[in-house]
């Protein structure tokens, strides 16, 4: 569960009327007033610190969204709700595309709906920070599993022919008296072992992939040979990305590899369409777009009814537009690592 903490909240808004209510509002609701500035400069130079940035798309200097593209970046930007004048809901739907994390339009509705929009973003903010140390986490297993797996294989490997050298040494030593012919018998052998350790230590160096095979009950060596044996997940084809939280699109990426998916993250619409039909395309993941937004669900893309690939969604807000506009499956943003792989494999069928 999400620990409550109060927003640092940056308001970005030249209309006096309009900062008196939302300053109004956040004391209404037990929040701390937001900062505020006047133009898209001040703005991006009063950052630090900042949870949530309240953006008026109207500035004397620029506009909202040029602000919102200079925020997001930036590295570990603050969320983004871009202010809007009433009725301008493709200008809403644009500001989602480029990473606004929520909008408000400016009329009757905007003190009732704000507190619930702040909540609602610091909560998906916090998750957010949750699944990139998720995503971490993930990387930190998958790299200790790896350097023991690197141990045992060192251990079985270099194990057999360091001791077969240290024998040979140890007779040498113990029998310096030897015949001649024994020697250069336990020379050789030492030459033999060493070339061994040589090969196996080459072939580490050259390995490209963590390929692995069972050792013992429980753990698992690398495999150097290349042979049949290998830990492969089942390979299920090429899944297309399209996200534009960059957040998102990194973990959701690492966890469809570790599924046996291809990973190919696709820039826009357009690209998406022409790559869909692709021989080996199995899933398309792209975010959808809320409803509320006044925008198509799936931000123009219209899968056909003869596909060959699934089409899963993730939408924050009601999902069922974009069930109806074509996608398979729907995951609720923020999501939950350790069971969106469940979720998107039971969505292939």
């Amino acid at each position: 569960m999400v620990e409550s903490a109060t927003p640092r909240i940056l308001l970005v808004d030249d209309d006096p009327a309009v900062v008196r209510l939302v300053q109004h509002v956040l004391q209404s609701n037990g929040l701390a007033p937001a900062t505020q500035v006047t133009t898209g400069r001040e703005a991006l130079s009063s950052l630090a610190g900042i949870d949530i940035v309240l953006l008026d798309h109207q500035l004397p200097d620029t506009s909202g969204l040029d602000v919102l593209d200079a925020i997001r970046g930036r590295p570990h930007p603050p969320a983004v709700i871009l202010i809007t004048a009433h009725g301008n809901e493709s200008l809403a739907a644009s500001a989602l595309r480029r990473g606004a994390d929520d909008y408000l339009a400016k009329d009757a509705a905007l003190a009732d709906l704000l507190p619930e929009i702040l909540e609602r973003v610091r909560r998906n903010r916090e998750l957010r920070k949750a699944l990139g140390e998720a995503e971490q986490e993930l990387l930190r297993t998958e790299r200790l599993a790896t350097i023991g797996e690197l141990t045992v294989t060192l251990h079985h490997e270099i194990n057999n022919p360091l001791m077969a050298a240290f024998a040979d040494v140890e007779l040498l030593l113990l029998a310096q008296d030897a015949p001649a012919e024994q020697r250069r018998g336990s020379l050789e052998n030492i030459k033999q072992a060493l070339r061994r350790i040589r090969d196996i230590v080459q072939r580490i160096g050259e390995l490209r992939e963590a390929r692995s095979k069972p050792y013992l009950p429980g753990v698992r060596m690398l495999d150097l040979e290349g042979d049949g044996n290998l830990r492969r997940p089942e390979h299920r084809g090429t899944a297309l990305l399209h996200l534009s939280d960059q957040a998102n699109a990194r973990i959701v990426s690492l966890l469809l590899r570790d599924a046996g998916f291809q990973v190919q993250q696709v820039g826009s619409i357009s690209e998406l369409k022409r790559t869909a039909d692709s021989i080996g395309v199995t899933l398309v993941v792209m975010g959808g777009v809320p409803a509320s937004a006044g925008a198509h669900p799936l931000a123009g893309f219209t899968p056909p009814a003869d596909r060959g690939y699934r089409v899963v969604a993730l939408v924050g807000g009601n999902g069922a537009p974009a069930l109806a506009a074509g996608a398979d499956h729907v995951v609720q943003l923020p999501f939950d690592p350790k069971t969106f792989t469940q979720e998107v494999t039971a969505a292939l069928g």
